[in-house]
């Protein structure tokens, strides 16, 4: 077993673990920490605790310390830099005449280079791009494309429930989602009314659909034939969260629900 806390370089960003060596870490600290590409400060979102080793990626590495106020006072002046890199960038994008709308753009906290996050509908050629921005910021510059659904999380927004984007506000990571989920669900399946900002399917289907899952396994399907205290009938509306049946029984026009306890035996009959 090893010691770890757990780190967050954003805001509902994937969670990485370093050992906190010699250092006492409490959660909403911000700790100075070296990855594998530069130095970078980060947030501790989980106090420590013991982890068996062959669920962390070797080797892992301890961080360099808590941040300071000049550690603070540098990540500052690093995001007012790289919000005034966006207009330059941006400016530049227009003059090389690139179909890429950029996203956002980040310092590492030791300046070794500079992220321009865009998203463009097909590959773009950029490299005479990435020459212009290297001879004025004199650093070394990556540009990543990225899908619609990152870019939603960078730029949060409000979705169809009215709160903030999950993906922006505690979502570490995507969750795949897909159609059978709202189908399952007995939802609209009305592209607007299951899609979220990013246009793609909205990641709260997820979280009730192991629960619809198992009320599925456990109620008779539609049509299935069943019997109920009144007598035999047939299946005809289910509501999945509350485990209520409603049947339709032979020789009367209106349906009556039952509970699964109540069916015969809880199950339909073959």
């Amino acid at each position: 077993m090893q010691t770890v806390i757990g780190v967050r370089f954003k805001h509902a960003g994937t969670i990485y673990y370093f050992s906190p060596g010699k250092y006492e870490c409490h959660v909403g600290n911000k700790v100075v920490v070296e990855t594998q590409h530069c130095i970078e400060i980060g947030v501790v979102v989980i106090e420590k605790k013991e982890v068996h080793e062959d669920d962390l990626v070797q080797p892992l590495k301890t961080i360099n310390g808590i941040a300071s106020d000049k550690d603070l006072k540098k990540e500052e002046q690093n995001k007012v830099d790289a919000e005034a890199a966006f207009s330059v960038a941006n400016k530049k994008i227009s003059a090389h005449h690139l179909e890429m709308k950029l996203i956002n753009v980040e310092y590492t906290f030791d300046r070794s280079k500079m992220i321009f996050n865009f998203s463009a509908e097909g590959r773009i050629d950029f490299r005479e791009l990435v020459k212009d921005l290297a001879s004025i910021f004199k650093t070394r510059i990556e540009l990543r494309q990225i899908g619609v659904r990152d870019e939603a999380k960078l730029l949060g927004g409000i979705g169809p429930c009215g709160r903030m984007l999950c993906c922006s506000t505690f979502l570490g990571d995507f969750m795949p989602v897909s159609i059978k989920m709202a189908k399952d669900q007995n939802l609209s399946l009305n592209p607007t009314k299951i899609s979220g900002l990013c246009g793609r399917l909205m990641c709260c289907l997820k979280y009730e659909n192991d629960e619809y899952e198992s009320a599925k396994r456990e109620l008779p399907d539609y049509g299935k034939k069943v019997q109920t205290p009144d007598g035999e009938g047939t299946v005809v509306g289910l509501n999945l969260l509350s485990r209520i049946i409603k049947v339709r029984l032979k020789g009367r026009e209106t349906a009556l629900e039952y509970t699964l306890e109540e069916l015969n035996g809880a199950t339909p009959s073959m």
